[in-house]
Parts: structure tokens; C-alpha cells; sequence
């Protein structure tokens, strides 16, 4: 009797979970969510397969998914294995011609790859894609820029690109074709020489273009911390006033920074909800999207704009 019991309670606890997410369902159905994922999302297949699984479940309930990967620890590692040296400026990655290979050869070949037979083994209608693709992001070299704080001075970030436009209507047929697009953030400048571009900017500048919901952005840390230090420091929600004082107190770590400007942009651009949530939380990209608790922070314009139920919950939390 006690197995038909439990068998019960669990049967119950799916159907109400199913009826909180109604609301969620009806209110993003054919929305687009931009989702970024770092390349420690892929460091195996386990965690990979897991984030596409949720991909799946927000395809199938009818919203609009756009993947934007990233590939820095691959990168990294490969480029250790080829005897090539990896450098770091305030969090965004120097990229040499030999770097810019081994970035080439983990983004659009390694990870695009990967997540697209995971894709294929779960019947996930996904194509692969990159900034190079049918002109999708068009983007010029990054010319030498003035570093940050008393120390001064400028450093050339090689073959990394800035950001000119995006052309959305690449990506609108394809989702009006019923596919997901895996997007690897690599582009060419207008004579064809390849850039890396960082992959929360290309999600960002993405989501501004495609009108997008959300961006999610998916690290490793549980989301936006008041103390880079302390893990249970994790702040909610906030607006980009909050995010800017958090940046000029140097509340913000090497990481984050990249992120930030990434955030900025696309709020600034009309993005409504921005979430920085972490892949290592199981289902976290269901939680935040699902429920009004969530699991990260939540980035607006203006917290001012957040309904009742949404700075109740992050109260709550606290």
C-alpha cells in the first residue's frame, strides 16, 4: 500500500508542478529566449546533455530558443596542448592568429558539434551556426583600447571583433522554420578575415536584434554576487543603476565584467528580463523560467517594473 501511496504523491507533485507552468506557457509561447552558455557547460556530455534536454522542453512548449555557446576552457586547454600561449585582459581573451585557430577549431568543430548529436539523439530540430554564416553577424577588428584604472595604458586584443549588426532575418527563418540555431560566435570582417567575438556579446547583440524576451546567460557562479567572495551572497534581482554602482565599488570580478556590458546592452536595447542563473543548479534554466523564485539574479531596466509577486519572491529568498 505504502509503494501506491508514494506512486500517488509522486503522480501529484508532476501534476501540480504542470499547473503552476501554465501561466509560464501561455505568457512566453512563441517568444524568443536567447540563452548563452559558457564553455564549462560542455566539459562533458552529462551537463551538456543535460542543458539541452531543458532547451528541448522549451522548444516543445512552444518557445523560440536561440543557443549562443562559448569555448574558453577548451580553447584554453587545447591551446596548452598545441604550445600556445593563452592571455587575459580584464576577463576577455587576446586572440593571436594561433589562438584564433585553436578558437576556430573548439567553437565551430568541437563544441557546434557536440551539442548538435545531442541535439539529433534527443529529436531536437537544431542547425548549426556561426557569425560567419549567410552574413549573420557582420563585425569589424577591435582596434586598441585604454584599459581600465590608475595603471592606464591600451592593449590590442588581436583578431577579436566588435560588433557592427546583426542580421536577424537569418535567424528568423530558421526559427520559422522550425529549427533551434546553435550559434558559435565567431565572424568575419567585410574582407573575410576571421574574428572571435566574445559570446555574451554575441547573445546580447542577438537578442537586442531578434526583439528577445530574455537572455539567459548560464555561468558557474549561482548568479550576480553581492561578494565575489562569498557564494550565499546572491542578489536577486537588480537594475542597471545597481549594476553600474556594483562595477564603479569594484564589487564586480574579472568574469562578471564582460557580462555586465553584455547586460547593459541588451536591457538598454529593450530586452525586458535579463538572467544570470548558474548551469551546475539542476534545471535551472526550468526553474527561472517556470517559477517566479527562480534561481539567479534578475536583471531589469528599473526594478520599479517588477510585478509584486517578483520582489516578493527574491524577498523571500533573502
Amino acid at each position: 500500500m505504502s509503494n501506491l501511496l508514494d506512486g500517488h504523491g509522486e503522480r501529484a507533485i508532476a501534476v501540480t508542478a504542470l499547473k503552476a507552468a501554465v501561466p509560464y506557457i501561455r505568457m512566453f509561447k512563441r517568444k524568443v529566449f536567447v540563452i548563452k552558455a559558457g564553455g564549462a557547460v560542455f566539459s562533458d556530455e552529462e551537463s551538456t546533455r543535460e542543458l539541452i534536454e531543458q532547451l528541448g522542453i522549451l522548444y516543445e512548449v512552444g518557445i523560440h530558443v536561440v543557443l549562443v555557446h562559448g569555448g574558453g576552457p577548451q580553447s584554453t586547454a587545447l591551446a596548452k596542448a598545441l604550445d600556445v600561449p593563452a592571455q587575459f585582459v580584464e576577463g576577455r581573451r587576446v586572440t593571436d592568429e594561433r589562438s584564433l585557430q585553436v578558437a576556430t577549431m573548439v567553437l565551430n568543430g568541437i563544441i557546434n558539434t557536440r551539442v548538435l548529436a545531442i541535439c539529433r539523439d534527443i529529436g531536437l530540430p537544431a542547425i548549426g551556426m556561426s557569425g560567419v554564416d549567410a552574413g549573420l553577424i557582420k563585425a569589424h577588428r577591435r582596434p586598441p583600447v585604454a584599459l581600465e584604472g590608475d595603471g592606464g595604458g591600451t592593449v590590442d586584443y588581436g583578431f577579436v571583433g566588435d560588433i557592427d549588426d546583426v542580421d536577424s532575418g537569418v535567424l528568423q527563418r530558421q526559427i520559422e522554420a522550425g529549427f533551434l540555431p546553435i550559434i558559435s560566435p565567431l565572424s568575419a570582417d567585410e574582407d573575410g578575415i576571421l574574428l572571435n567575438i566574445n559570446a555574451d556579446t554575441v547573445a546580447a547583440a542577438i537578442a537586442v536584434a531578434l526583439k528577445a524576451e530574455k537572455l539567459i546567460l548560464l555561468t558557474g557562479a549561482p548568479g550576480i554576487l553581492d561578494d565575489v567572495a562569498d557564494q550565499s551572497s546572491l542578489v536577486s534581482y537588480l537594475d542597471l543603476a545597481d549594476l553600474e554602482r556594483m562595477r564603479a565599488e569594484g564589487r564586480l570580478d574579472a568574469g562578471m565584467k564582460p557580462k555586465a556590458d553584455a547586460i547593459k546592452f541588451a536591457v538598454r536595447g529593450g530586452v525586458p528580463r535579463v538572467h544570470v542563473i548558474s548551469w551546475q543548479v539542476p534545471d535551472s534554466l526550468l526553474l527561472e523560467v517556470f517559477t517566479n523564485e527562480g534561481t539567479g539574479t534578475l536583471v531589469v531596466q528599473d526594478t520599479g517594473t517588477l510585478t509584486p509577486e517578483e520582489q516578493a519572491a527574491a524577498e523571500d529568498e533573502d
